[in-house]
């Protein structure tokens, strides 16, 4: 078996030999070709040979699974591919199930999708999982060579105008101040938690899986060098890369900096006591050194701190929707909350938070209504000569200096004048 990658005349091909048959595949760029190269040896592995033989139709029911085997098990982490097997398995494989994978058209997908948002069913965040699983099948199959081209690419502009959006859902300032009072008398021992989740805008996970090599805590509460890096995410009991697999750092305000020392130092002294070397690796660490159960800290600690405080019920993931709204209330630019927030573009942001942004009010259009100011002169203004005082004028008749501009015509005057 030979499965090879090579360029020619400015673009990638894949050639296959096997058992005497040779087929080549013309690829875009060399990371789709290797990707191409990856998928035709495993499946030249488990048997199937229908990449020789243009005229065989495989069903989307089995071709998705084979897709989750393949592919998205051995290339995705673990929960995004739970993810794609559930909109597989309650989506997908019912509607598609013994259809061709070459049979399926972008009209039928934009049917499928139309139908989706008309039931008024699905959240937009649910038809958007919808798209990029059967998306990605897709590519699949195009890159395998079953399908000419792949007719779920860009149609997320064209399905989802009516799409029903859920608000996004977080404290006011007022609010998560009376929040973090709470968790000061409720849960102490998660306060620390909570602030890092107001003042930094980390998902639980990330907060989760963050250790003190990630906090650089600078030379003072003065020092702008101050930041948390965040590298690592823990969910569904393993640690992974954040979202968008991209590390990204957030600053650390000065009472942030403040309570996480007071935490490390007291972590130290308790390691001290017990006669360890030093305390956890982990900020957040459970009782026994691991990291937090996510779903234990939201039902035993969150909610009941929001129901002291008189708050209604919200997901843990609105604190980070607090930091960023309470960032852009402050007046902080939409590309500073865009890095803050690891977001993959500044469009995210804006379609997210740009309803906060602080310029949004009647105030500026009242201002249209106003007079405009009057422009100053480039010139400046001469006395008058009976508003000078007798010794300015005396030295004036001294030197021959004028009491006015000599040259009327400001056109050919010097222009250091």
């Amino acid at each position: 078996m030979s499965v090879k990658i090579r360029k020619r005349n400015g673009r990638w091909w894949v050639f296959i030999c096997f058992r005497s048959r040779r087929k080549a595949k013309k690829v875009g760029s060399r990371e789709a070709a290797e990707q191409v190269k990856r998928t035709i040896e495993a499946r030249l592995a488990l048997g199937d040979f229908g990449i020789f033989d243009s005229k065989k139709s495989v069903a989307f029911k089995d071709y998705g699974k084979q897709w989750l085997e393949l592919h998205a098990k051995a290339y995705c982490k673990s929960s995004t591919y739970e993810r794609y097997e559930q909109v597989f398995r309650i989506h997908l494989s019912p509607r598609f199930g013994s259809t061709p994978v070459d049979r399926i058209s972008r009209d039928d997908l934009k049917r499928y999708l139309a139908e989706l948002v008309a039931s008024r069913k699905y959240g937009l965040g649910t038809l958007r999982n919808i798209l990029a699983t059967v998306r990605a099948i897709l590519t699949y199959a195009f890159e395998g060579g079953l399908i000419a081209s792949n007719p779920a690419a860009r149609l997320g502009k064209y399905a989802f105008g009516g799409a029903r959006k859920r608000p996004v859902e977080f404290l006011t300032r007022a609010e998560a101040e009376t929040l973090l009072t709470t968790a000061k008398t409720h849960r102490p021992h998660r306060y620390p938690l909570f602030l890092a989740a107001l003042r930094a805008g980390l998902r639980l996970g990330e907060l989760l899986a963050l250790c003190w090599d990630d906090i650089q805590f600078g030379e003072s509460a003065d020092d702008p060098n101050r930041f948390i890096l965040v590298r690592r995410n823990y969910t569904r009991g393993e640690f992974t890369t954040p979202k968008n697999h991209k590390p990204r750092r957030v600053d650390m305000s000065r009472e942030l900096r403040r309570v996480l020392m007071g935490l490390r130092d007291a972590a130290e002294m308790k390691a001290f006591e017990r006669g360890e070397n030093g305390a956890s690796e982990l900020l957040f660490p459970s009782a026994i050194g691991g990291p937090l159960d996510g779903i234990n800290v939201y039902h035993r600690d969150f909610l009941p701190c929001l129901a002291a405080a008189g708050l209604r019920r919200v997901t843990f993931h609105a604190l980070r929707h607090s930091y960023a709204s309470h960032l852009i209330q402050a007046g902080a630019s939409l590309a500073y909350v865009k890095e803050q927030m690891g977001h993959s573009s500044i469009q995210v942001t804006v379609d997210t938070y740009g309803h906060l942004i602080a310029g949004a009010d009647i105030a500026w259009a009242d201002k249209l209504d106003a007079a405009p100011a009057p422009q100053p002169s480039a010139t400046p203004a001469q006395p008058a000569e009976d508003e000078m005082d007798a010794e300015t004028q005396q030295l004036l008749e001294n030197v021959g200096g004028p009491a006015r501009i000599r040259t009327l015509d400001q056109r050919i005057m010097s222009p250091l004048l």
